[in-house]
């Protein structure tokens, strides 16, 4: 199983050093062409630039989204209020209405406020979502209650509480979080498809999927785009994939 797991991503790293014709005849071994396809890549594409716009498109939202989400899920459990549960119901249910179907009322909207083609209006429809906000109600339900109080007496405002204490203590779930949050970032293609009309705001799945338009494709140089494109959330997963476990599971509990 592990073997049928891997030989996908095998596949992919292998192609990008293939010409287009080997990889249609099947060949499953390395091969010599991978620096012709990254020229001819870099020849027909702006590849720095679609890089450039999606790290920054991807870090600038996923630090909103875990100060936002973070906020939120500490609010919501710390502080006790009749209506919250409800309102925590209502964001809640927003997860069961699949994106296609605001879309259209969303780019009309950020076409009359003159946010496409800006940062703004990528991370605006993803700033705030219930699962972040969930995972981050559920994580602060183990933080100690005392040690809130103990702070408040000796004179921290609940700002401070949150940014010197909850914040320290809750890196695992944020890892988890980050995790999450920049790998569906990076990865978004339908919203910054709609919303980013102009070449130069093209972000890299846009760009792949670029590759595959016009009447051959070169699939050598398609896989080293999505290679190109992988290699990031690959390196962020490691990096953190031991903090993301421990977010989770914490979460659970």
């Amino acid at each position: 199983m592990s073997i049928i797991s891997v030989f996908p991503l095998y596949w992919m790293i292998n192609a990008s050093t293939n010409k287009s014709i080997d990889i249609t005849r099947g060949k499953l071994l390395p091969g010599s062409a991978f620096f012709e396809n990254f020229k001819n890549l870099l020849a027909s594409q702006d590849v720095s630039s679609a890089m450039i716009n999606s790290f920054k498109y991807a870090l600038i939202l996923t630090f909103l989204s875990l100060l936002v989400c973070s906020l939120a899920g500490y609010g919501f459990e710390i502080y006790h209020d009749k209506g919250k549960d409800i309102v925590m119901s209502i964001i809640l249910l927003a997860m069961m209405v699949p994106f296609a179907a605001i879309m259209i009322p969303l780019f009309q909207m950020f076409s009359k406020a003159k946010l496409l083609n800006s940062t703004l209006g990528f991370i605006l429809p993803t700033i705030s979502t219930p699962f972040l906000i969930m995972l981050f109600r559920q994580s602060s339900r183990s933080f100690p209650h005392d040690i809130i109080e103990a702070a408040r007496l000796d004179g921290l405002n609940e700002i401070q509480i949150f940014f010197k204490i909850f914040l320290p203590t809750m890196k695992s779930t944020y890892a988890a979080a980050f995790t999450i949050t920049f790998m569906n970032a990076w990865n978004s293609y339908l919203w910054p498809k709609v919303i980013m009309t102009n070449k130069k705001s093209i972000t890299m799945p846009m760009l792949v999927a670029n590759l595959t338009e016009g009447y051959v494709t070169d699939y050598g140089m398609l896989m080293l785009g999505v290679l190109l494109c992988t290699i990031p959330t690959i390196i962020i997963f490691f990096v953190l994939q031991k903090y993301f476990a421990e977010g989770i599971t914490g979460a659970i509990k």
